[in-house]
């Protein structure tokens, strides 16, 4: 390569520990796909579903076939070096025909979506490596994961949100018995209800609740994923979404054009099979709105990434629906930090009808990683 700039070494780190594992490597064969080869040198790094980190087999795809998920199985065994001189990944298996070539990484896009890496976890571990990374810090990472929280920071920046109560074990529990709500409660939120865990994605957990009957059962089902579960009153409107990037150069960060997401008849709501197995949805991107209801989502998706702290990118999801005088009511569902990049996710998607294609969009989320750490300053923050 004599003559050549040496190519900027990415690991692209996937899979993981959580209950969104499979989309994880779905998301992750599309960015890997989209990395030109002429610019980069690609290092992709699965996580086991038991946390062991190894390079996958070359013959492993990652993307889903015939309704089959896909998962990390073998590989060779790697470890992210904690010594900030060590930039990068170690070899555990000395007898490996693996070339020291892999031992520095320049920058990591962690595709994980879901516990263990999408929640500040592997965000905490690439700050002490000292390693470049797409995407928001621990602390905008950790209380995006979180529903609870989520609602609380952007209730003090003034956005609105839909009614919900949280529950949590008998650790710190609510009520004397996190199963059941009071009278004034089940009152107040109506029904149907959504009882989610706090900090899961990608619909896993989550169940619609149109009886208060079915409401333990519910609750022992998001209980399964996380010990605290949120109850969230039904906001009628449509479902909207907005991708947010970091601005260039330090900019501002940037909205992208709103998309809609539409439930086919026979759909009752946008579960884990509607999202990513069935063909039970519509999308429309860009979202058939007026200019000032674009520019609304738009502000408010903005607003929504300072309050949370994010860095990079995020994507905010919306109820669109009208207030007590017929105005526009915007209702904020959630601030997602890594969204999916699966060939159907909605974040790259409005992105290009905005104009920025899927491989100048992984570009310009890496550009972003580097200039965060150029600028030094320690821990990252939101920009």
């Amino acid at each position: 390569m004599s003559g050549q700039a040496r190519k900027l070494r990415v690991a692209v780190v996937f899979g993981g520990r959580s209950a969104e594992h499979s989309i994880s490597c779905v998301s992750a064969g599309s960015v890997l796909a989209a990395l030109d080869p002429g610019r980069y040198d690609v290092v992709p790094v699965g996580i086991a579903r038991d946390g062991r980190w190894v390079l996958p087999d070359p013959d492993q795809r990652f993307a889903i076939a015939g309704g089959a998920l896909p998962e990390v199985t073998g590989g060779t065994a790697v470890s992210l070096v904690g010594d900030p001189a060590g930039r990068g990944l170690a070899v555990l298996d000395a007898t490996a025909a693996i070339g020291p070539a892999l031992t520095e990484v320049d920058v990591v896009f962690p595709v994980l979506h879901g516990a263990y890496g999408e929640d500040g976890t592997v965000q905490g571990l690439l700050e002490m490596s000292g390693l470049p990374y797409v995407g928001s810090g621990v602390f905008a990472s950790a209380a995006s994961m979180d529903k609870e929280f989520t609602k609380k920071l952007l209730a003090a920046a003034g956005l609105l949100q839909g009614d919900h109560v949280v529950l949590r074990d008998a650790s710190g529990a609510l009520c004397p018995d996190p199963a059941v709500l009071d009278e004034a409660a089940r009152e107040r939120l109506g029904l149907p209800v959504f009882v989610k865990p706090s900090r899961a994605g990608s619909s896993i957990g989550i169940t619609k609740v149109t009886d208060w009957a079915q409401f333990p059962e519910a609750v022992a089902t998001a209980a399964a994923v996380d010990r605290k579960v949120v109850v969230e009153a039904a906001v009628p409107g449509r479902e909207i979404e907005c991708g947010v990037l970091a601005g260039p150069d330090g900019g501002p960060p940037e909205a992208s054009l709103p998309a809609e997401i539409r439930l086919k008849p026979g759909t009752d709501w946008y579960d884990f099979d509607a999202k990513y197995l069935d063909d039970a949805v519509e999308f429309d991107v860009p979202a058939d709105l007026t200019p000032e209801q674009t520019r609304l989502v738009q502000q408010t998706a903005t607003r929504a990434y300072l309050a949370m702290d994010c860095r990079g990118l995020a994507r905010v999801d919306f109820f669109l629906g009208a207030g007590p005088d017929g105005e526009d009511r915007l209702v904020i569902n959630e601030v997602n930090t890594m969204p999916g990049f699966t060939p159907i996710s909605m974040f790259p998607r409005m992105w290009a009808a905005s104009g920025v294609a899927y491989p100048q969009l992984v570009d310009r989320l890496l550009a972003d990683a580097l200039a965060g750490a150029s600028a030094g300053g320690g821990p990252r923050t939101g920009r």
